[in-house]
């Protein structure tokens, strides 16, 4: 990874890709999000619907269930490490808003074209059985 990886990056978009070439956006098409490589070889992503209801409370635990879940499907944010090939960045998972990724090493294909970081999951089968491409666009943020 060359030094340009390493800053922050903006959200440009998180497209999900099924076999048949469909594209959606699990947080929908006006997500905002940010990833930052730090030199030290630490990393944070958090990735945030455009738009999420506002709990009925003054306390970020608070609401009520429904509100709680509402509100935080529409989030998904990890932290850890991280290491790099020419071709891969994996990702060392420490702790994450979806707990089944805390502990877990996930590689990442990309490419980096001038100011624009496209990161790449290898297909996933998902619970419906469809096989899709996760594919996060980032645009250079600075250092």
């Amino acid at each position: 990874m060359s030094e340009t990886l390493r800053g922050a990056w903006k959200l440009i978009s998180w497209r999900r890709i099924a076999q048949d070439a469909s594209v959606t956006y699990p947080l929908g098409p006006d997500a905002i999000g940010e990833l930052i490589y730090a030199p030290a070889g630490r990393m944070a992503v958090q990735m945030v619907a455009g738009t999420r209801p506002p709990l009925d409370s003054t306390d970020p635990l608070g609401g009520t269930p429904e509100e709680r879940a509402a509100a935080y499907s529409g989030y998904l944010a990890y932290f850890g490490r991280y290491s790099f090939t020419a071709e891969t960045v994996t990702h060392l998972i420490e702790g994450s808003s979806y707990p089944n990724w805390s502990g877990a090493e996930q590689a990442r294909p990309y490419t980096l074209d001038g100011g624009r970081l496209v990161l790449r999951t290898p297909p996933t089968t998902l619970p419906s059985g469809g096989v899709v491409i996760n594919e996060m666009t980032w645009a250079h943020a600075g250092s």
